[in-house]
């Protein structure tokens, strides 16, 4: 009787922690849905790996040149929040991106001793304090503040796994001795503690930087990683300046707080942005900075604004949400105008995948009506979180960042950035936006370059495989 009383009070902690962890409040700060804001002097900047007949391929790649760009000439303040930041596989057809980041900033910060850096990132890059990062330790040796995020005060992701964690494995903390497993991301040899770590599928993913520019600030919003195996990968980014930097500000401030750490000149900046910012400056739209769940609000907003005769345009890595799946349904019986450009999900970093969840999504959708294809990519990714809403009016919506539309970087359990913009269709953001799309959307087998291919070459007709997207994406046993 004992032993049943024990087992049954057991249970019922370990469900009593998992709910609690799931629905608990979230840290303040995020969740961050920022105003509607004047867009001052935006740019859109894009990475394509384009594949030609003959074998050979073209990288058109802009972003990580831009980042390095405002490392160079900024003189007072740098700001980088990034998830992936190492060094991958060793390949020398990758672009060293960490290498290059940590070199960057680490010269930027001898040529002007008096620059404050702050670095942020996700503590995957350490497997959860298990190994050390070359790149964390370069920095902290040249006087650069270092923060790998702290993801407790989070709400679990995978509560079937983070209960058990939260009760048995937190408490013994982590080191980078003593390891004896193989690192996924590095030669150094990690601690079981890592990988017990690991099945908590929570992170911070947000991927933005933010830098001084003569007399204002700039912020760069993006979908790319300083990671050398992703430096193939097709992504998109948004760099501009006006009031909406400061929301930038404050959410990254929230994460630091969450943290454990404070940084007095990020506290002195935010209160100065926006009369610092707005000072001659001439708005060519609006731009909203959103973080976590309001990202999914912007997101079916602007799905349900998509009437007959709208474009509703979408390129994604994952592709999962149940809201916004039944969203794309319901604006597709509008009479929008719906495509879907998507990662196959077959291939990650030499590993093969099995297509879930895009290509359950992607039957979903076709059985419907809605035009779905299939980015052509030979062992990189098609990484970018980019939404395009075209309306009758001549004006253009665009949601883009480092979210992914799935329940783990919508629903406030990963920490995202994105923003959200509305500018004239006519303008140089959203006509570089569409065409960022249409080359793919257009240039099939028949053409070269050859970037994207008709959802039959990666169909999937299997409602097992289908069910059990459903089934990962329900109960976040998923890494999706």
């Amino acid at each position: 009787m004992t032993l049943k009383l024990l087992l049954a009070l057991f249970v019922l902690t370990l469900v009593g922690v998992g709910f609690y962890h799931t629905y608990k409040p979230l840290p303040p700060g995020i969740s961050h849905s920022g105003d509607a804001l004047p867009l001052s002097d935006a740019a859109l900047l894009v990475d394509a790996t384009l594949h030609h007949n003959d074998g050979s391929e073209t990288r058109d790649h802009e972003i990580f040149d831009e980042i390095l760009r405002l490392i160079s000439q900024a003189r007072s303040f740098v700001l980088v929040d990034m998830f992936l930041f190492s060094s991958g596989p060793e390949d020398l057809e990758h672009r060293h991106l960490s290498e290059q980041l940590t070199e960057a900033l680490i010269n930027r910060k001898a040529e002007q001793p008096g620059l404050e850096i702050v670095v942020i990132s996700d503590p995957l890059n350490t497997l959860y304090g298990g190994s050390v990062s070359p790149w964390f330790q370069a920095l902290r040796q040249s006087g650069i503040s270092v923060t790998e995020t702290n993801l407790q005060p989070l709400r679990d992701s995978n509560p079937a796994w983070s209960a058990i964690w939260r009760l048995c494995c937190q408490w013994f903390g982590n080191d980078s001795e003593g390891g004896w497993l193989p690192n996924a991301l590095g030669s150094q040899p990690v601690t079981i503690r890592s990988y017990l770590a690991l099945p908590n599928f929570k992170a911070n993913h947000r991927k933005i930087l933010v830098a001084d520019e003569g007399e204002k600030l700039r912020a760069l919003v993006t979908s790319a990683n300083p990671h050398d195996g992703s430096s193939r990968h097709s992504n998109i980014a948004i760099s501009f300046t006006g009031p909406a930097v400061a929301d930038v500000l404050k959410s990254e401030q929230a994460v630091l707080t969450m943290s454990g750490q404070s940084n007095p000149m990020l506290d002195r900046l935010i209160s100065e942005a926006n009369t610092r910012q707005t000072t001659g400056q001439h708005a060519a739209g609006m731009i909203a900075v959103k973080t976590e769940s309001a990202i999914l609000d912007s997101a079916l907003q602007m799905i349900a604004e998509a009437q007959s005769g709208s474009g509703l345009d979408l390129a994604f890595f994952y592709l999962s949400h149940r809201e916004i799946v039944t969203a794309l349904l319901d604006a597709h019986e509008r009479g929008a105008n719906v495509r879907v450009l998507l990662d196959a999900n077959n291939e990650a970093f030499g590993h093969q995948k099995s297509g879930i969840p895009n290509r359950q999504v992607a039957l979903e959708l076709h059985k419907a009506g809605i035009p779905v294809r299939w980015c052509n990519t030979f062992g990189e990714q098609c990484h970018s979180k980019l939404l395009i809403l075209r309306q009758l009016d001549s004006q253009a919506q665009l949601l883009l960042g480092s979210a992914n539309f799935t329940r783990r970087n919508l629903d406030d359990l990963n920490l995202e950035t994105d923003v959200w913009i509305s500018v004239p269709s006519d303008s140089a953001v959203a006509t570089k936006a569409v065409g960022f799309f249409e080359q793919q959307w257009q240039s099939g087998p028949g053409g070269d370059p050859v970037m994207s291919l008709p959802y039959e070459h990666w169909a999937d007709d299997s409602m097992l495989r289908y069910w059990r997207y459903r089934f990962m994406e329900a109960t976040g046993l998923s890494t999706f």
